[in-house]
């Protein structure tokens, strides 16, 4: 569900954005993931002067930035003042998380019939890697192999629209929010080993309801926490 070791900053911070930030987009994702995980609340301003100055980057790909993340209903232009962060609701998050879910059991199903025993092998050493990246503690390798484990399945799909869409939704999946917290990590394992094996049996209905529960879990988890953190009142 997640693309992208244990850090000194914030838990949902994204060191290598902070350092070096080139692309308007990179600036995008950094800002998607403050208002998915609650670090900017609904209602708060994103000032483009600070932004630029907290990445180290010109001002230009900032407002770049929130231009593309209005257009996706994140930010919101108040007039003489700037953006302000769009309201997010409970029903936003299922939805999201709902969507990227349908799209990923059709594409789980779909490469079922092209499993054989090198794609049941190489899945498994991917998730056998991504219990050691998560038992370290070490996010960013979390963060790639659970991209790395989901994109054998959505490639084997051959269904490359439906990849796109399913990669479009995923932005808005807070990655570090995730790949930080050890509970999930511990849960998405034990997920990947249940799916793997409805794989390798070909089984329609097993495949459809771990793949659905992976993205249910996500959605109940980023719930609680932003409820948590009083986004909701």
């Amino acid at each position: 569900m997640v693309r992208s070791a244990a850090r000194s900053e914030p838990p949902n911070s994204d060191s290598s954005l902070r350092r070096r930030p080139q692309l308007s987009e990179d600036v995008a994702v950094h800002v998607r993931n403050l208002i998915m995980s609650g670090q900017v609340r609904p209602g708060e301003f994103i000032r483009l002067d600070e932004t630029a100055a907290e990445l180290g980057v010109s001002v230009t790909p900032v407002r770049e930035a929130l231009l593309t993340l209005r257009g996706e209903g994140l930010v919101e232009l108040v007039p003489h003042r700037g953006y302000v962060v769009a309201p997010l609701s409970r029903n936003d998050v299922n939805d999201l998380f709902w969507l990227q879910g349908q799209i990923a059991v059709e594409l789980a199903i779909r490469a079922a019939d092209h499993i054989d025993e090198g794609v049941i092998s190489e899945l498994t050493e991917i998730n056998d890697q991504l219990q050691s990246a998560v038992e370290l503690g070490d996010a960013a390798r979390v963060e790639e192999l659970e991209f790395d484990f989901h994109r054998i399945l959505n490639r084997l799909a051959g269904a490359r629209k439906l990849s796109w869409f399913l990669l479009g939704a995923t932005r808005y999946t807070p990655a570090t929010f995730y790949s930080t917290d050890r509970a999930w990590g511990d849960t998405a394992v034990a997920n990947h080993t249940r799916l793997i094996a409805a794989l390798a049996s070909r089984d329609p209905a097993a495949i459809a309801a771990e793949t659905r529960a992976h993205f249910d879990d996500g959605a109940k988890r980023l719930v609680q926490h932003l409820q948590a953190m009083g986004i909701w009142g």
